[in-house]
């Protein structure tokens, strides 16, 4: 199992509807998620900041992500998600969530 973090901004006009869309996440999504070996997936907001966690169960991660990423459900849930987001400058090339480097973990 591998822990993974990112984040994003989300626009403070469309925090409300980020809210109330994840609190009716289609119920395709979430399979894909699950197929896709991530669990304990979970996002966090503070101060027009969104931080996710998750742990990856699977053995290639950058198959799963793939096959989740080419997905049709998957691609219209990111469509209606998309306009709530403002990724980081300082994110890597390629990426929308910036992705985080864990520097402590205590079981």
């Amino acid at each position: 199992m591998k822990r993974y973090g990112s984040v994003i901004r989300v626009r403070p006009e469309k925090f409300e509807e980020y809210v109330r869309l994840h609190a009716t996440v289609w119920p395709e999504v979430l399979r894909m998620i699950r197929e896709c070996n991530i669990r304990n997936y979970s996002i966090y907001h503070k101060d027009g900041l969104l931080f996710s966690y998750f742990e990856y169960v699977g053995d290639d991660f950058e198959a799963d992500m793939a096959r989740m990423a080419a997905d049709p459900v998957t691609q219209r849930w990111w469509a209606v998600c998309k306009p709530c987001q403002e990724p980081l400058e300082t994110r890597a090339d390629g990426e929308w969530w910036a992705d985080m480097r864990e520097v402590f973990h205590c079981d």
